[in-house]
C-alpha cells in the first residue's frame, strides 16, 4: 500500500499516518450512506467524490450503504436515482452495495444487550415531553420518570414493541447516558421508535426502526469501515458514535472524521426545502435544470467531470463556507469549451433576404466542428437566399460602438460571405421584420480578396433548412447569494427560466441524442433535453452562458 499521489488534505494526512503505523492492517474502507428520502444534490457530490476518490486512490473500496431507517419518507424511486447519480459522476461501488436494513436483526440484538446491561430503557414519555425534559444548551435535562424501570420490564416492553403491541409514539427505547451532559446528543438519545410502516426492503417484518445515531457507527463496524467521513454537522454526534462502539461488542472500530460540507451561493441545499420547491410547484420536478440536484444538473447539461473538478478545487477543510456558484459555472465552461461541438442557432430570429443571391440557388459551406480541435472534423452548412439572423445583431440606428449589422454597414456571415444591409421591411407598428442585404460572392468563406476588413461577424441559419426548436434559457434559481432563510421562496428569481418557442437551429442538431452538448456560437452552451426532446422536434437547454454576466448584474450594470 502506498500513499496517494494527489494533493493532500487533513483527511489524507490521517490516513497516511494510519498506514504508516499499521493501523487497520493497511486497509482503507470508506462508505457513502445516503438516506433514500430524496434526490442527491451538488452538496452530496463532494461527499461522493471524497469517499469514492479516497478509496480508489488508496487501493481500498467504498461501500454504498443506504441509510434506510425511516420507511415513511423513503422509496425505491430515490434508491434508483441515487445509484444513477453516483454512476453518472463516474464512480461504482461494485459488489459493495449495503443497506442499514441488512443489519436490523443485529442492531436489535445490540439494543437488547444495552438494555440487559442497564444502559438502555423504554421511555413512555410523548415526543413533546421528551423534548421538554431534554433541557436546553444552558440548562441540564431532567430524567424521565421511566428512566429507572427494571431491566426485566425494559426487556419485556422492548420485545413487545417489536411484536407490534403498541401504537406509534407510545414508547421509545433510549440510551441511558447523562441527562446533564453538556452535549445535548448525550442526553439519553432515542435509539428506537415505533413506526407501523412497510419498508421497501424488509416489508412488514419490522414495526420498530433504529435512529440514525444508533445505526451509523455499528453499521460501519459491521462493514469494517476504517474511516467514516461525514460533514461537520455530525461533529457533535461523534461522542455518541463512540459511546455505542465502546459499549457494544462490535467486530471493528471505525473512526469518524468530519469535513466541511459544500455550500453554493444562489441556491439552497436542504432536502426539505428542495422538496418544498417541488411540492409547491416553484420548479418542474426534482430534475428541473434549475435545481441543484444532480439529476437536474445532468439534464441541464453539466458534465460530471466539471462537478468533480469543482469538488477538487474547493478542497477538504474543517471550516464551513459558501462557494460562489460562478466557480461551478466556470468549471462547466472549461469542460464544455474543450469538448462541445460548435453549431449555429438563432434564438430570436430576424429574416434576412440577400437580394442579389440567385433565386432558388443553394450551396453547402464547410464549417469546423471545433476551431481548436481539428480531430472533431467539419460539417456541411446549407446556405440560401433567405436566412435567419439574431434580432439583436441588427439595429436601425446603432450607437457608436455597435459593430454588427445596420443600414449601409457590411458584416461577415460566419463561414459564408460579406453582406451589406441595403433596406429594411417594417410591420404596421414600425417594427423591423426583415432586412435586405447584398452579398459579395468573392468573399466566400469569410475573407475578401482585396483585403478589406469588417468589424463584425454574426451567426445565421438558412431559413429553408432551419429546424424550429424550443429553447429554454435557464438561469440561477434565486436572485440573492444567500437565500437559505425562512422566507427563501420570496427570493426565487422570476427570470430563472425563459422559454423561446420560435428559435431556429442548423439541421445538424436535429438528430442529436438527448444530453448531447453544443456551443451555439456567440450565445452559450446548450444541450438536447433528455426529457422533452422528440425526433425532429428538439428541445434545447442552455447549460451556461459563454461568460459570467452576474458580476455586472450585481454591480447594477
Amino acid at each position: 500500500m502506498t500513499e496517494a499521489a494527489t494533493p493532500t488534505n487533513f483527511i489524507r494526512q490521517i490516513i497516511d499516518e494510519d498506514l504508516r503505523s499499521g493501523k487497520n492492517d493497511g486497509r482503507v474502507v470508506t462508505r457513502f450512506p445516503p438516506e433514500p428520502n430524496g434526490y442527491l444534490h451538488i452538496g452530496h457530490a463532494k461527499a461522493i467524490c471524497l469517499n469514492f476518490g479516497i478509496a480508489e486512490d488508496y487501493g481500498g473500496h467504498c461501500n454504498l450503504r443506504f441509510d434506510d431507517t425511516n420507511p415513511v419518507k423513503e422509496s425505491m424511486e430515490y434508491v434508483q436515482s441515487i445509484k444513477e447519480d453516483i454512476r453518472w459522476l463516474g464512480y461504482d461501488w461494485g459488489e459493495h452495495l449495503r443497506h442499514a436494513s441488512d443489519y436490523f436483526e443485529q442492531l436489535y440484538a445490540w439494543a437488547v444487550d444495552l438494555t440487559r446491561a442497564g444502559k438502555a430503557y423504554v421511555d413512555s414519555l410523548s415526543a413533546d415531553e421528551i423534548r421538554e425534559y431534554r433541557g436546553t444548551l444552558t440548562e441540564p435535562g431532567r430524567e424521565s420518570p421511566y428512566r429507572n424501570r427494571s431491566v426485566e420490564e425494559n426487556l419485556d416492553l422492548f420485545a413487545r414493541m417489536r411484536a407490534g403491541e403498541f401504537a406509534d409514539g407510545s414508547h421509545v427505547l433510549r440510551a441511558k447516558i447523562d441527562m446533564a451532559a453538556p452535549n445535548m446528543n448525550m442526553r439519553d438519545p432515542v435509539m428506537y421508535r415505533i413506526l407501523h410502516a412497510s419498508h421497501q426492503m424488509t416489508g412488514d417484518a419490522w414495526c420498530i426502526y433504529p435512529m440514525y445515531d444508533f445505526t451509523q457507527g455499528q453499521s460501519d463496524a459491521i462493514e469494517h469501515v476504517t474511516h467514516s467521513l461525514c460533514s461537520l454537522e455530525f461533529e457533535d454526534h461523534r461522542p455518541l458514535y463512540d459511546w455505542f462502539l465502546d459499549n457494544l461488542d462490535v467486530p471493528s472500530r471505525p473512526r469518524q472524521i468530519e469535513f466541511s460540507r459544500l455550500n453554493l451561493s444562489y441556491t439552497v441545499m436542504s432536502k426539505r426545502r428542495l422538496k418544498q420547491l417541488v411540492d409547491d410547484g416553484h420548479v418542474n420536478g426534482w430534475d428541473d435544470p434549475r435545481m441543484p440536484t444532480l439529476v437536474g444538473m445532468r439534464r441541464r447539461g453539466f458534465p460530471p467531470a466539471a462537478i468533480r473538478d469543482m469538488c477538487e478545487r474547493v478542497g477538504i477543510t474543517k471550516k464551513d463556507n459558501v462557494i460562489d456558484v460562478a466557480l461551478l459555472e466556470n468549471c462547466v465552461r472549461e469542460e464544455l469549451d474543450a469538448k462541445a461541438a460548435r453549431v449555429m442557432g438563432v434564438l430570436r430570429p430576424l429574416r434576412m433576404v440577400i437580394v442579389n443571391y440567385p433565386q432558388g440557388q443553394e450551396e453547402a459551406l464547410e464549417a469546423a466542428n471545433h476551431p481548436q480541435n481539428p480531430e472533431m472534423g467539419t460539417r456541411s452548412l446549407p446556405f440560401s437566399r433567405e436566412l435567419y439572423i439574431e434580432r439583436d445583431d441588427f439595429m436601425e440606428d446603432p450607437p457608436k460602438k455597435f459593430f454588427r449589422l445596420a443600414p449601409g454597414r457590411e458584416v461577415r456571415l460566419r463561414y459564408a460571405y460579406f453582406v451589406t444591409c441595403v433596406d429594411v421591411v417594417k410591420d404596421a407598428d414600425g417594427e423591423v421584420v426583415e432586412v435586405h442585404c447584398t452579398y459579395d460572392p468573392e468573399t466566400r468563406g469569410g475573407g475578401a480578396p482585396d483585403g478589406r476588413k469588417v468589424k463584425g461577424t454574426i451567426h445565421w441559419v438558412s431559413a429553408p433548412h432551419a429546424i424550429r426548436a424550443e429553447v429554454r434559457l435557464y438561469d440561477r434559481l434565486f436572485n440573492v447569494p444567500s437565500p437559505d432563510a425562512q422566507d427563501f421562496v420570496a427570493h426565487i428569481n422570476p427570470h430563472s427560466l425563459e422559454t423561446l418557442d420560435a428559435a431556429h437551429i442548423e439541421p445538424s442538431v436535429v438528430d442529436a441524442a438527448p444530453g448531447t452538448p453544443f456551443q451555439f456560437e456567440r450565445l452559450g452552451y446548450f444541450c438536447v433535453d433528455s426529457a422533452d426532446s422528440r425526433a425532429g422536434t428538439p428541445v434545447l437547454n442552455r447549460t451556461v452562458t459563454l461568460r459570467d454576466s452576474w458580476a455586472k448584474i450585481g454591480k447594477g450594470a
